[in-house]
């Protein structure tokens, strides 16, 4: 049986920064998650792609997020669960939880904190024929590593960020770069619209606009699309056709823990610290909803952070947490742990 203090079901970027937030007020966390490595979609799928809403970095890629967050917790030592997924939940009545995965590893924490992003996932395919036989042989739903794309013709199809981003990123890198959606407006944020736009004035990417990819071309790998806009189709040779139409989410085993769920989120009360309708279990991150939520990962952070306040109250109900700055100085950190001492995080715990 593996106990902690806080019991952390996933380990992409929002559930990382909580192992931080709680190590400030001396609570010690464990995380699952199914994938094999800490970090999340940042990690296995897109560990390439830049990210440009991150305080104090004007643009940073997914896979040096998720190493600066693990630099940031490595003090804390949390403990790992990797490659298995949370599967079962009880209560004790020492108001404790038991959360089993599917290889029967068992947990004990008095705080469960979920926060597994968009759960399990699987790319939405386009309805085109023989579309099988061409993945993995130019067809791709991932951006795993833009260097593989060096100086290769390229087909992005979509209209979210994940499209924007990537053609402005593979500009610089593809031989090639054709944006296809099939509208002419897009849903992904005014400034990579506006720069998509500004590349293609330029001449330096192709946007096809109102258009679908109608067919796949090739014997042993893809060689060509078919392309139809209003109504004529017409032949465009690539190297690799990435359709970018987002991920569709499952919560799998953890919707079926008596959590209130809508539209494949977990409810929460976000008045006060991301609690779910389960006393002792909170939602963070992706993985929740409530009124006006972002699915943003400096969102994220700030739900940790009020989470982790709301556990030590719960965990500890007769002391007094008191804040200070993580700047404050003069005090030694954490036993020790952290460089810098000086100036480490300090929650004084009355």
């Amino acid at each position: 049986m593996i106990k902690t203090d806080i019991l952390i079901i996933g380990a992409g970027p929002t559930g990382l920064f909580a192992v931080f937030e709680a190590g400030l007020l001396k609570l010690k966390c464990h995380l699952i998650d199914s994938l094999p490595m800490p970090g999340g979609q940042c990690a296995e799928i897109y560990p390439k792609k830049p990210i440009y809403d991150i305080p104090s970095h004007p643009e940073i890629m997914a896979g040096d997020l998720i190493k600066n967050l693990e630099d940031q917790i490595a003090p804390f030592e949390p403990g790992y669960t990797l490659g298995e997924s949370a599967v079962t939940i009880e209560k004790t009545d020492d108001e404790q939880f038991i959360v089993t995965t599917d290889k029967g590893t068992k947990h004990q924490a008095p705080v469960v904190a979920i926060a597994g992003g968009l759960g399990t996932f699987e790319p939405r395919k386009p309805p085109l024929e023989n579309l099988e036989a061409y993945e993995n042989k130019g067809l791709n739903y991932i951006i795993k590593d833009p260097e593989y794309y060096h100086n290769k013709k390229i087909v992005i199809a979509g209209g979210g960020d994940s499209a924007l981003d990537w053609t402005i990123f593979l500009e610089n890198v593809a031989s090639s770069v054709t944006l296809v959606h099939r509208r002419n407006e897009f849903r992904g944020a005014l400034d990579s619209v506006d720069k998509v736009q500004e590349l293609k004035n330029e001449g330096r990417i192709n946007l096809i606009t109102p258009a679908e990819v109608t067919a796949l071309k090739g014997k042993d790998k893809l060689e060509a699309l078919a392309i139809t806009q209003e109504g004529t189709s017409t032949i465009l040779e690539c190297d690799f056709f990435i359709p970018l139409f987002g991920l569709t989410p499952k919560l799998g085993p953890i919707a079926n823990w008596g959590l209130e769920i809508e539209k494949n989120a977990i409810k929460v009360d976000n008045s006060l610290d991301y609690q779910t309708n389960i006393p002792g279990i909170y939602a963070i991150g992706d993985v929740n909803t409530y009124p006006g939520k972002l699915k943003l990962i400096l969102c994220g952070f700030h739900e940790a952070t009020l989470m982790c306040q709301s556990a030590f109250k719960r965990i500890y109900p007769d002391k007094r947490n008191v804040l200070k700055y993580t700047t404050v100085s003069g005090v030694s950190g954490f036993d020790g742990s952290l460089k810098q001492a000086a100036k480490s995080t300090i929650k004084s715990i009355e």
